[in-house]
């Protein structure tokens, strides 16, 4: 994850997840960042958190990796890989930000609170649009979505993120989350899939 440049995020990315949060549905891609010193990765091991802070909320992503840049804006000439991120969310603390106007960033960035599983390959659109992706919670799926319930294909969100920020290699973007979200607890078990396949797993310690 060395190589890993800008954490770039969709929020409210699925219709069904703004609903059950009781926000509007944006009519326009809503951007925000994480430091990287929030990354961590989605290899089995026990991830540590804050206690006293409120909810911690799961929120279960598409990850892209952007490659080189190239003549071409589409998805399959500028993403060059892919994987399953959680977004994890100070809840109460985002909550209160918003109430008094100001950014959701303490709510966002804090450490290990950008999980990643390892990247593979990008497959192409057509690929990804016909495997879901899922979360497991103590053996029990808890999250499940497909990119085609987005709102704003990945089209669109490498659009906007070049338009607001500039893309380089080595930035990745959180494409948003399908409803399901909810808190994390002490030795909580969660692993990710796509379609049937495993490709990462931690545990929650506080």
């Amino acid at each position: 994850m060395q190589d890993i440049q800008n954490i770039f995020c969709i929020g409210r990315n699925y219709a069904q997840h703004a609903k059950e949060l009781g926000n509007e549905i944006p009519k326009s891609p809503i951007l925000f960042t994480k430091p990287t010193g929030a990354l961590t990765l989605a290899d089995g091991q026990t991830l540590t958190y804050p206690s006293g802070q409120g909810e911690i909320h799961h929120e279960l992503e598409i990850v892209l990796k952007v490659g080189k840049k190239t003549d071409s804006q589409s998805v399959n000439d500028r993403v060059v890989e892919m994987a399953l991120g959680i977004d994890l969310t100070l809840r109460d603390l985002q909550s209160e930000l918003k109430k008094k106007g100001h950014p959701w960033e303490r709510a966002k960035g804090f450490r290990h609170s950008a999980i990643l599983t390892p990247f593979w390959s990008f497959p192409g659109m057509e690929a990804i649009e016909q495997t879901s992706f899922s979360l497991q919670k103590n053996g029990e799926t808890i999250q499940e979505g497909t990119s085609s319930e987005m709102l704003f294909n990945f089209q669109r969100v490498i659009d906007e993120c070049e338009q607001a920020f500039g893309l380089s290699e080595g930035d990745i973007i959180y494409t948003g989350t399908p409803e399901g979200v909810g808190p994390i607890a002490q030795d909580d078990f969660f692993s990710l899939y796509w379609g049937k396949e495993e490709k990462g797993r931690f545990y929650v310690s506080f």
